[in-house]
């Protein structure tokens, strides 16, 4: 991944986002407002199966934290 909006620097980021996007039935989720503009801005962004701009809010819910936002809803 790289500093996808110069040019120099960008092809690591399609080969993350074309290695992604050829993955046959598999979920997958780009966690992270930068990551979400590569996607999105390089024509990647409906092969994934989800896209959030909250990299940091991802990362803690996979480590199993109850995020928040997540635990007021489920007390309503």
């Amino acid at each position: 991944m790289g500093v996808f909006e110069m040019e120099n620097f960008k092809v690591g980021t399609v080969g993350v986002c074309e290695a992604i996007a050829n993955l046959d039935d598999a979920f997958t989720l780009i966690g992270g407002g930068d990551s979400a503009a590569a996607a999105i801005q390089l024509g990647f962004a409906d092969k994934f199966t989800h896209i959030s701009t909250g990299g940091g809010a991802s990362l803690e819910y996979m480590e199993g934290k109850t995020l928040p936002g997540v635990a007021a809803i489920q007390e309503k």
